[in-house]
């Protein structure tokens, strides 16, 4: 891929949902009834909570409004022409363990945002890190996206390291913008461009 998308017609698509497989990691396209148990599982999960929301309450009881809420989202995901959110599954035991979303796209500035979040069947094992390197991976090389942001909270540092091997690049640091616990935390802005990724696919240690 040339480091310079302006003479390359790339057509970007988010209304196309791909099958991406690696060598730890599938990512796919959401199956409602299959994925069901492991995504009310994260969305109950304190440390899920703790690192996206900023949250140290203990979420509540599972009723049948939340259940309408997470069948309403995760089943209409497919349909969605301006993101692209897919279930990550462990491929050594073809078990759904989290998502990965490519969202908030900007089509005039070939740009959108990326999250991850991982249930504990998935942590410390590098399937967030594969996950991350093929829907980037897929978002600068099929999509022809030239921008991919994300923010990190400061007390998870476990992803911000997954981020950086990926090849995110720190930008700036928002100072103090989470009251956690006793803690003021920051939140951290870090990005990657098509640029970059051309020369490392992922892999910034090998440049």
């Amino acid at each position: 891929m040339s480091d310079d998308h302006e003479d390359t017609d790339f057509a970007t698509d988010f209304s196309v949902k791909p099958t991406l497989t690696g060598e730890l990691v599938i990512l796919r396209p959401f199956e409602l009834e299959r994925d069901a148990p492991v995504i009310r599982e994260w969305l109950t999960d304190p440390e899920v909570l703790r690192f996206t929301d900023g949250s140290l309450d203990t979420p509540p009881p599972w009723d049948e409004e939340a259940e309408r809420t997470m069948r309403e989202w995760y089943g209409t995901r497919a349909d969605q022409p301006d993101r692209l959110d897919l279930a990550i599954v462990d491929r050594a035991t073809g078990h759904c363990v989290g998502e990965a979303v490519l969202n908030q796209w900007h089509p005039a500035n070939r740009s959108c945002s990326f999250r991850i979040l991982l249930t504990a069947a998935g942590r410390d094992r590098g399937l967030g890190t594969e996950a991350l390197r093929l829907i980037v991976g897929y978002g600068f090389e099929r999509l022809g996206l030239h921008r991919i942001s994300l923010t990190v909270y400061g007390h998870n540092p476990r992803g911000r390291r997954s981020y950086e091997k990926a090849g995110f690049v720190l930008e700036g640091t928002r100072r103090q913008v989470l009251h956690f616990g006793e803690e003021w935390v920051d939140d951290h802005d870090m990005a990657i461009l098509a640029p970059e990724w051309a020369r490392h696919r992922g892999y910034p240690e090998l440049a």
